[in-house]
């Protein structure tokens, strides 16, 4: 199955790929994108929506492929990818300004399949790690770093033929460490005890507006502090897919979290006092007994707009400034 899915991306190479005609994707596909294409109903629509964009902004487009693996989750057959879109930056895209450069479009998907076909899709694109490219990013600076994104450190992240005990002991580690991230007492980050489950050389990767961070102590300055800080009451859980193969491990939930804005300083706003919640992506690797690489897509504009913040509004009138 896998095999056949990555063949078919592969087509963007050449400039083939056509999602309204191809078999691959069931013709009643129900897509589920972060803000602003959120829900798409049927295979044509999709295309047009979505994919028929990416190549007029970006007539050179390719994918890239960095991570991609199987498994089975509640009954459901799910292919799970992470990498980028590249491509030359021709025409505006969702109001992003072109540069006539290469751009790089982050991407974390989730595909459900039902004899032989993606009935159900779930995709975050880094919209406003494109925005930073293009110059017109509309934030205040991530407390990380705000460029480093790479692809998994041991370079194996297309999985194939790994054992069901590896990807079971994968998951099993994750789960475990989400378990201790419940443990926090809301005063002291040691609390979670989380060197049990981290290498001291590990790599989060998080996304434009948080940024990257190394180490657990980078990852709790420069994400962990401010966001438990902002979100104390939060719930995870409604999760559409968690699956484990050889030394990585994949989850999604739509929404992922639930929680109450109640403490300033994440993304530099003061807090808001409302309810929201969060499309969340993860993407880890396991060497030996510790995690050592996450990936992590968070619909930021989507929760942004839930706190009365536009980031594409916001990303247009420092277009417009650019322009003036």
């Amino acid at each position: 199955m896998k095999t056949n899915f990555l063949g078919f991306w592969s087509d963007w190479n050449e400039g083939r790929s056509q999602v309204s005609g191809s078999s691959l994707w069931s013709p009643e596909i129900r897509s589920f994108f972060g803000h602003p294409v959120n829900d798409v109903a049927g295979r044509q629509t999709l295309d047009t929506s979505v994919f028929a964009l990416l190549r007029q902004s970006l007539p050179d487009l390719s994918r890239e492929t960095a991570i991609a693996l199987e498994g089975d989750f509640k009954g459901g057959s799910w292919v799970v990818c992470q990498g980028h879109y590249v491509g030359t930056l021709e025409r505006s895209l969702f109001g992003i300004p072109p540069t006539s450069r290469v751009a790089s479009i982050r991407f974390g998907e989730f595909c459900r399949f039902e004899n032989g076909a993606v009935v159900e899709m779930y995709c975050i694109l880094d919209w406003l790690d494109l925005m930073r490219q293009a110059s017109v990013y509309p934030l205040v600076p991530p407390l990380g770093g705000g460029e480093a994104w790479q692809a998994p450190r041991t370079q194996d992240g297309i999985v194939s033929g790994a054992s069901d005990e590896d990807g079971r002991r994968t998951l099993e580690l994750v789960e475990g460490m989400i378990g201790g991230l419940m443990q926090y007492d809301g005063v002291s980050l040691d609390s979670m005890h989380m060197e049990r489950f981290w290498s001291p050389r590990m790599m989060w990767y998080g996304p434009a507006g948080i940024g990257t961070a190394r180490g657990l102590k980078g990852f709790q300055d420069h994400h962990q502090r401010s966001f438990l800080k902002a979100f104390p009451d939060r719930i995870g859980g409604h999760h559409k897919c968690r699956i484990g193969e050889g030394a990585y491990t994949a989850s999604t939930g739509w929404p992922s979290i639930q929680a109450t804005h109640s403490g300033s300083g994440f993304l530099g706003l003061p807090a808001t006092g409302k309810r929201i919640t969060m499309r969340v992506m993860d993407f880890w690797r396991r060497e030996g007994l510790y995690l050592d690489e996450n990936w992590v897509f968070i619909d930021l504009p989507d929760l942004l707009l839930q706190l009365g913040v536009d980031t594409f509004q916001e990303m247009k009138r420092r277009a417009q400034g650019c322009l003036d």
